[in-house]
């Protein structure tokens, strides 16, 4: 390979990643905020095909009244974080749900687990992806602005 070629390869390389450093946080925030407003609408309106699993899971509550809050919540996840001032709220509130998501791998694992620990169903699968959308959270957050201490001496 030539000198120039190479100079070329490293000038590309150069502007893919300026590129991927300014459109990857941003792409990252609206698809995790995408994906929670869709989940969570599903619900909303008795379509999410993980109704089943949740009704299996919280029995101790009425899935009536359970499945549209949860959707309702999940919804008003993904809207915070398309809205950049209500960011932390939606990471906030994701933090509080996403623990419940991992109940049913505990609660139901001859629904999760074909052998456990390794040889998952797809409900098992669609459990363990939360785990993406955990780590997408967390670099969300990762790249918030910390709050300044803005006391004013008197």
């Amino acid at each position: 390979m030539q000198l120039r070629e190479l100079s070329d390869i490293k000038k590309f390389d150069l502007k893919l990643i300026t590129f991927l450093n300014r459109v990857s946080l941003p792409a990252l925030r609206i698809s995790l905020g995408a994906i929670f407003i869709w989940f969570g609408v599903l619900k909303l309106f008795g379509n999410s095909p993980a109704n089943d699993l949740i009704t299996k899971t919280v029995y101790w509550f009425n899935p009536d009244v359970f499945i549209p809050i949860l959707g309702i919540w999940e919804a008003a996840i993904g809207l915070c974080l398309l809205v950049p001032s209500f960011i932390r709220v939606g990471l906030f509130l994701l933090a509080l749900q996403m623990p419940g998501t991992f109940l049913p791998l505990v609660l139901l694992p001859e629904v999760c687990f074909v052998s456990i620990p390794f040889n998952l169903t797809l409900e098992g699968q669609y459990i363990v992806k939360n785990l993406v959308l955990i780590g997408a959270a967390m670099a969300v957050g990762g790249r918030l602005t910390p709050i300044l201490n803005t006391k004013k001496s008197t």
